[in-house]
């Protein structure tokens, strides 16, 4: 695949309102639970948060946020090597900063959703 068509396929993925993120944007309405969505006021625009209980959840897309990254950045070209590394050093230092500011930061993986959204719920509860 030439660079400029990989470019244009990429672009066309979306960063908010994922198939995965309704998901579990469903399921926690089914809850009951009152959350809001991609809040610009907080470091690294969180997925989900639900003031009530303090809870900030981050649904992690597997290759954008490197799964298991170590096992198969060698398989990049050095430009997706390099900004997959940096999508995780961000993740880490966002993930830092609403730790200091009180907040419980939960990660869940695009692949655990899809495979068991009842226990990823229970990692949010």
């Amino acid at each position: 695949m030439s660079p400029m068509k990989r470019s244009a396929l990429m672009a066309r993925i979306k960063g908010r309102d994922t198939k995965i993120e309704k998901m579990l944007a469903s399921a926690l309405s089914r809850l009951g639970i009152k959350w809001k969505s991609h809040l610009s006021s907080l470091p690294g625009r969180p997925d989900f948060v639900i003031d009530d209980v303090k809870v900030i959840v981050f649904v992690d897309g597997d290759f954008w946020h490197g799964w298991r990254f170590p096992a198969w950045r060698h398989k990049l070209t050095p430009r997706w090597e390099s900004k997959i590394a940096a999508n995780r050093r961000r993740d880490s230092r966002n993930h830092r900063k609403l730790r200091a500011m009180g907040w419980k930061v939960v990660r869940i993986w695009e692949h655990q959703i899809e495979r068991d959204l009842e226990s990823c719920l229970s990692r949010i509860l």
